[in-house]
This record gives C-alpha cells, sequence and structure tokens, in this order.
C-alpha cells in the first residue's frame, strides 16, 4: 500500500547510471553536525537529565540544543570540571570543554525565564510568536512541574510581532 499513497512509492531509481561522489568532494561529517538542532523542549515538558543530556551532546558534536520556553539554570552556563559530575539521577562523565549550556536560546510571549544572563550566554535567539498546540491565549506551567504555584501563560505581547 505504500507503493500507492507515498511519493517515495512512484519513484524509481535507475542505479546504473548512478555515478558516486569522490569523498573529496563531500562536505565532511564534522561540519555537517554543526547544522544539527534540537526541537525546543522547555524544562519541565521534558526532564532536567533529558535537558542535559541534549545540551551535552549537542555541543560535543558542535551542534546546538534549544532551550524552549522557560529559561535555563545560570549554573548550566559555566564550564564544568572533567570528571564525574552528578546531576539528578544521573551521574555525568565529563571531559575537558563539557558544558550543560544549550545554545539556542527562546523567548516566548509569557518571557518566562527571560533574563539579561540568559540572553547573553545565547548563541542564537528564537522568538516563538505562536504556539499552534495550545488554542485562546496559551496554557499554563502547573506547580507542580517547577515547585511553585500555577503560572498561567501571559497574554500575548504583540508589541513583539
Amino acid at each position: 500500500i505504500t507503493e500507492q499513497t507515498e511519493i517515495r512509492g512512484q519513484l524509481d531509481f535507475r542505479e546504473e547510471e548512478c555515478v558516486p561522489v569522490p569523498l573529496n568532494e563531500v562536505e565532511p561529517a564534522v561540519e555537517i553536525v554543526k547544522r544539527f538542532c534540537t526541537g525546543a523542549a522547555s524544562f519541565g515538558s521534558i526532564s532536567d537529565e533529558a535537558h542535559r543530556a541534549m545540551a551535552i551532546a549537542m555541543n560535543r558534536i558542535g551542534g546546538k540544543s534549544n532551550t524552549g520556553e522557560g529559561g535555563e539554570d545560570p549554573m548550566r552556563f559555566t564550564q564544568l570540571e572533567p570528571g564525574e559530575f552528578e546531576a539528578g539521577a544521573v551521574k555525568w562523565d565529563i571531559v575537558g570543554g563539557d558544558t550543560f549550556r544549550s545554545k539556542i536560546k527562546q523567548v516566548a510571549s509569557g518571557r518566562f525565564g527571560v533574563t539579561a544572563e540568559y540572553l547573553a550566554n545565547a548563541d542564537e535567539l528564537q522568538i516563538k510568536l505562536a504556539q499552534g498546540a495550545k488554542p485562546g491565549e496559551g496554557g499554563e506551567l502547573p506547580g507542580y512541574a517547577w515547585g511553585g504555584a500555577d503560572l498561567p501563560s501571559a497574554a500575548p505581547r504583540y508589541v513583539l510581532h
């Protein structure tokens, strides 16, 4: 059924006409991975451990992780000492130059966690103008997700647009 409903099922490859591209003409993997980015995932939508894992992995390959809405713990901006580092339920094997810092900082209408320090530690800013998954004015950050009171998203600030 895939052959009938998917575009790839309608294509035929003429392998006899394919000529391999010489490796010296191909961009090296170390350059390709610099364009790799994670999707925006705010702390609370995923665990702290998952957030740190994405950040450290992307930093190690030269890619970029995205904080998502909600800011980032300033402790993550500093370079870590090599050795074992314990955070939450995870023990990390830190190598020289590792950091948990996300290179992409997201700013959304609620501006949760947005500070001058947060913005200054960005390699790239992502300004979120809309969120398709939530109807109306937006959602709510439940208190149990961050240890405080429920926080409804602020009304959109159309001045940003």
